[in-house]
Order: structure tokens, then C-alpha cells, then sequence
């Protein structure tokens, strides 16, 4: 999965999402060459479902059944 800047380039491809004991390792590289290990821990990832909002949460799920647009 890779993120992009609104411009367009490259920001971060995931390239692994491994589940460890009692938290998340994520593993890819930042603009395309620096390598990168992420550690998701239970509070955190408690703290992001404030982000999810009704209108968020309905965007992703119709994103799931839309083309790319460029």
C-alpha cells in the first residue's frame, strides 16, 4: 500500500503489517528509500478512532467500490 502527497509523489509504501504480541509491527520505506518500522500499541491505535467520524467512515467504505482518479 503506498501513500502519496496531494502533489503526487510517492510519501510511504507499506510493505508488511505483522501482528505481535501485543501490538502491531509495520514495516516499508518513507519516499522511496529510507527503510522504516512503525510500532502500533493498543493506546494509539485507541486514539485513532477519534480521526473516524460518520461522513469519514461512509467515504472509505464507497472508496472500496470506486476507480482510481488519475
Amino acid at each position: 500500500m503506498r501513500f502519496f502527497t496531494p502533489e503526487g509523489g510517492e510519501l510511504i509504501e507499506i510493505m508488511t503489517v505483522t501482528p505481535e504480541r501485543d501490538r502491531v509491527l509495520i514495516q516499508g520505506k518513507i519516499m522511496g528509500a529510507m527503510p522504516m518500522k512503525v510500532v502500533l500499541k493498543p493506546e494509539q491505535l485507541r486514539q485513532g478512532f477519534k480521526f473516524l467520524t460518520p461522513r469519514l467512515v461512509v467515504t472509505l467504505i464507497t472508496m472500496l467500490f470506486r476507480r482510481s482518479g488519475g
